[in-house]
């Protein structure tokens, strides 16, 4: 189960398409005269950009199957209402890697940098996103309950220069830290982690991530 799909882009089409529910609303937004179908398209290019953001990081990680990563891709935890870009198991079945992607372009070469130990994207305090990846891979760590496997909470920044390539970030209540990267570094930095190869340990901790994660959109 290693297909991208992509639920920024679903709802973005729903966005739109609940604008232009009805007649009226279709003809006043095909004229571009209806202030609410306006603003609902720019609430949709915003989850636009995340999904392409999305789309580019699942074709990164891709690369990394042939190196014995498994991947599921738009997952979430029952009870729960975010969702889980991406979850990377290792070859060795001691790591899985909760993995957040952003697109932070606003038009401007801002970069992502640390300052005073919070992450900002120029001006722009953008700490609040490095938080939620951290509660993310708690809420994961929680619900698998695998002693022994460590869960990475990581975002990828697209559209915004990473300083340095990549930044660690700290989180209150995280005991760790949260790994903010760069797309050219994504695939290199796992890469250099551990290469040694446990497959049926791998495979018993995916066996877990199924059992207990599951497609975003799907009841239950």
């Amino acid at each position: 189960m290693t297909v991208f799909g992509n639920s920024a882009a679903r709802e973005a089409a729903a966005i739109r398409a609940r604008a232009r529910r009805g007649l009226w609303r279709r003809v006043t937004a095909a004229l571009g005269v209806s202030p609410s179908a306006r603003r609902a398209d720019a609430v949709a290019a915003r989850w636009d950009r995340g999904a392409a953001g999305e789309a580019a990081t699942a074709a990164l990680v891709a690369q990394l199957l042939a190196h014995g990563w498994q991947i599921r891709h738009d997952v979430r935890l029952p009870g729960r209402r975010f969702n889980i870009d991406h979850i990377l198991i290792s070859p060795c079945g001691t790591a899985i890697v909760v993995l957040d992607t952003k697109a932070w372009h606003r038009g401007r070469d801002w970069p992502t940098l640390l300052l005073r130990g919070r992450v900002h994207c120029g001006t722009q305090d953008r700490h609040d996103q490095v938080v939620k990846v951290a509660g993310y891979a708690a809420a994961v760590q929680r619900a698998l309950g695998l002693p022994g496997v460590t869960v990475w909470p990581l975002l990828v920044v697209h559209g915004s220069r990473i300083q340095g390539g990549r930044l660690e970030a700290r989180v209150s209540g995280w005991d760790g830290v949260v790994h903010v990267l760069g797309p050219d570094w994504l695939v290199p930095t796992l890469l250099a982690a551990p290469k040694v190869r446990d497959p049926r340990r791998a495979d018993a901790v995916l066996a877990r991530v199924d059992s207990v994660l599951r497609p975003y959109g799907e009841g239950g």
